[in-house]
């Protein structure tokens, strides 16, 4: 019973993160054991920020971004597990703008877990994630919000911290920093800050971001309230009446609730709610997902 916990736990984290492509959470999956995951999301706003200054955009309507995400998490050993996910996204729209589709960014991850420390009333645990992303095919990152992606590669690194009661109660804190290479557009010259470039190379702000939850599983269920924070390390803002550009500041802050359960021993149904609260050069989008998850072993001996 007391595996059956750990692995309900780590596949329901790997459903959730403010970019869906991050995994936050602070177990492992044990030796020689898999959880895959298959998940829809959609995200929805009419109201936006351009940069500090909250505005409706009656020229879109209400923007819609949705997206099928495939992951699977492996312990190659009891402390070391590798992760990969590939989300397939459609953006769409209430006016004449037609949205972009397709596969997206391929990630991957490698997670540590460096120290663990037991007593009477629970279990306190730091793990160390990095991971690396890149486009799988030539989407169109200058259409902003409409576009898939932003073609660009990246590489994360992050710290988890999590401490879990021998009743189920837990809390787990998050801090990561993302680093994003140039993307390449269809034009020769654009403005940055004020800036004019005669090139077809733009840089993407590189971005930090943090979490917190506060929830309580067992063998059955799952259910957590989370705050998610990121935001970009420099960029500048979305101009008066202008798209949104690959080099703009992006922030965010979002509060939301996730609730899991299992039908059957490693089989679980799951689902999602966050509500951007603030935010600069986003759209304060309403979210939800729904997916489900198995685990199991890929030996007999497990």
């Amino acid at each position: 019973m007391r595996q059956f916990y750990l692995l309900a736990a780590l596949c329901a984290a790997l459903s959730h993160g403010a970019f869906a492509q991050s995994p936050t959470d602070a177990l492992m999956m044990p030796k020689g054991v898999i959880c895959v995951l298959g998940q829809y999301s959609n995200a929805q706003w009419d109201e936006y920020w351009e940069g500090t200054n909250k505005r409706s955009n009656l020229n879109i309507g209400t923007y819609t971004n949705q997206n099928v995400m495939l992951m699977a998490n492996y312990g190659i050993t009891d402390k070391l597990n590798v992760l990969a996910g590939l989300p397939y996204i459609w953006t769409d729209s209430d006016s004449y703008f037609e949205g972009e589709s397709g596969v997206q960014d391929f990630s991957a991850w490698l997670k540590y877990q460096a120290l663990t420390l037991e007593s009477d009333f629970g279990t306190f645990k730091f793990q160390a994630t990095g991971g690396v992303s890149i486009p799988v095919r030539d989407y169109v990152p200058d259409f902003l919000p409409f576009s898939i992606g932003i073609q660009s590669k990246t590489a994360s690194l992050r710290g988890i911290l999590n401490y879990t009661t021998k009743m189920g109660l837990y809390a787990t804190v998050q801090a990561g920093h993302t680093w994003r290479s140039n993307t390449t557009l269809d034009r020769d010259s654009y403005l940055y800050n004020g800036q004019w470039y005669e090139t077809d190379e733009v840089p993407v702000p590189n971005m930090l971001d943090a979490t917190g939850r506060l929830g309580y599983i067992n063998s059955k269920l799952q259910a957590e309230v989370f705050l998610d924070y990121f935001t970009g390390t420099d960029g500048d803002d979305i101009r008066y009446n202008d798209m949104p550009f690959p080099t703009n500041k992006m922030q965010a802050t979002t509060a939301g609730l996730y609730a899991k359960y299992f039908i059957l021993q490693g089989l679980g149904i799951q689902a999602s709610y966050g509500q951007v609260l603030s935010g600069r050069n986003v759209g304060q989008s309403a979210m939800f997902s729904a997916g489900v998850s198995y685990f199991f072993p890929l030996t007999k001996s497990n």
